[in-house]
């Protein structure tokens, strides 16, 4: 991340950006690709640093496992839910004046996380770091994509982008379980502030403003029925367990769910400018993409819940040990992302996405017979496996679901794909917390099998997701 201090900068007033219609240089244009990586990369941490430390802060504020995943959930859930209104927001108001005041506000709900003294106010703050993060998260893209006019440059900055988010994914239980060692649980949201103080200023200094070609109106009805569809499906699957499944509570949540989905279709159809545009859904390697990003990350946060609470509830790890034993994880996305992004500019997506089902597809089947004495090579050639597919996989269905897009719409291009991420996000989280929740520690690894065969299932979605996708190059677009 040092792109930034070494673009010259004479005085402050030789630094201004020019205006948005100007041709921007080549480091110009890749200044703006390290200076919004540098927030995507916070983006991406605190989605997985929080996983590591969930144990410590359940001794901490007395929560179970159902109250841990919520403070991971609440966060994914509203993330996914706001990701396209701020997509719209940004390409209507300005997508450097959004980006600003999603750090703000990201920066002052992670104080919050870090003072909170109950588990409910620590939930509250994580939902409002939710808000603040959807402001980043599909901005930063369209920003990058605005800033890259060449469809081959707009490939590798894609790569890239892909790489650094998909590194902080992996890299989250790593950092956190080191901050936790020595500083305790709260230090992973005091973490952010620094972060949150030089991006405010590298995006002052050097992001240009740009929006949309044209103002869209806002759909409030259509927000309100996505994000109550987003909650009542993951509040199912957290609660469902100590409610039981086919109790009255869960089936009201069932029906809940369902018709604030159909809700939200019928709406979106008939709205001459929609919250998402349902008719991209028509186009069969546009909804695979999207399917296919649900589908990585349903992989990759079953694998990092199930792993936080196996090796330290069933082994006894230190949070420390924990996070480090997820390092080969990280290993793969970083080595991995770019050179899918160099393989997507080459020859187009589906050879990444094909290596991307394999590894993780592998991964999963590595610890299908999980138990309490399952040797280290075992888990780390398996937390290897998945980080090399999550590493392949994000470039190649980041750029088929933008190329499938308006150029003018890159703010909600980008949400859309940000909001499958962040759903899988939670489903993961909710689905591996379901299999273990009050589960022994000595029954932990026996429970926790069918979630690794779910991670093997998702790899191999992965593969038809490949087979959907096109063959042409980005450049030949």
């Amino acid at each position: 991340m040092s792109t930034p201090a070494a673009t010259p900068a004479a005085t402050p007033a030789t630094t201004a950006v020019p205006p948005a219609d100007e041709p921007l240089s080549p480091r110009r244009r890749w200044t703006i690709l390290a200076v919004c990586a540098l927030s995507m990369f916070l983006v991406g941490l605190d989605t997985t640093i929080v996983n590591v430390g969930l144990p410590e802060i359940g001794r901490g504020l007395g929560a179970d496992t159902r109250g841990l995943e919520w403070i991971v959930d609440a966060y994914t859930v509203v993330l996914a839910g706001f990701l396209v209104v701020s997509g719209a927001l940004a390409d209507r108001f300005g997508r450097r004046r959004i980006f600003r005041l999603g750090l703000l506000v990201f920066g002052v709900a992670s104080l919050a996380c870090a003072l909170a003294p109950s588990l409910g106010l620590l939930v509250a703050a994580r939902a409002v770091q939710g808000v603040g993060a959807s402001m980043l998260s599909p901005v930063a893209l369209a920003i990058v994509v605005n800033a890259m006019p060449d469809p081959r440059e707009r490939a590798r900055a894609i790569g890239i982008w892909a790489s650094v988010f998909g590194l902080s994914m992996a890299a989250g239980p790593v950092t956190g379980g080191a901050l936790i060692e020595a500083f305790g649980w709260r230090s992973v949201f005091w973490v952010n502030a620094p972060v949150i103080g030089a991006a405010l200023v590298l995006v002052a200094v050097f992001v240009p403003e740009s929006r949309g070609q044209r103002a869209r109106r806002l759909d409030l009805g259509g927000q309100v029925l996505l994000t109550l569809a987003l909650a009542v499906t993951v509040a199912v699957l957290i609660e469902a367990p100590r409610l039981g499944w086919a109790s009255p509570l869960a089936l009201t949540g069932y029906a809940v769910a369902v018709a604030a989905t159909a809700a939200f279709v019928r709406v979106e159809l008939h709205r001459p400018e929609p919250l998402m545009d349902l008719g991209l859904f028509r186009r069969p390697a546009f909804t695979m993409a999207v399917l296919g990003a649900v589908a990585v990350f349903v992989a990759l946060n079953v694998s990092l819940l199930l792993t936080t609470l196996y090796l330290q509830h069933s082994r006894g790890w230190t949070p420390l040990a924990a996070g480090a034993a997820t390092l080969p994880m990280a290993l793969g996305a970083t080595l991995c992302a770019p050179w899918a992004g160099s393989l997507v500019g080459r020859v187009g997506p589906r050879r990444p996405l094909l290596l991307a089902g394999a590894f993780t597809a592998a991964g999963g089947l590595c610890l299908v017979n999980l138990d309490q004495d399952t040797g280290l090579p075992q888990l780390l050639t398996t937390y290897l496996l998945i980080g090399i597919g999550f590493g392949f996989a994000n470039a190649p269905l980041t750029n088929t679901a933008v190329s499938g897009l308006p150029p003018a719409r890159a703010g909600v291009a980008g949400a859309i794909t940000s909001t499958a991420r962040q759903l899988g996000a939670a489903l993961g989280i909710a689905a591996a917390g379901a299999l273990v929740a009050h589960t022994p520690p000595g029954l932990l690894a026996e429970a926790a099998r069918p979630g690794w065969l779910l991670v093997s299932c998702c790899g191999l979605f992965l593969l038809l997701v490949a087979r959907a996708s096109r063959t042409n190059s980005p450049g030949s677009a």
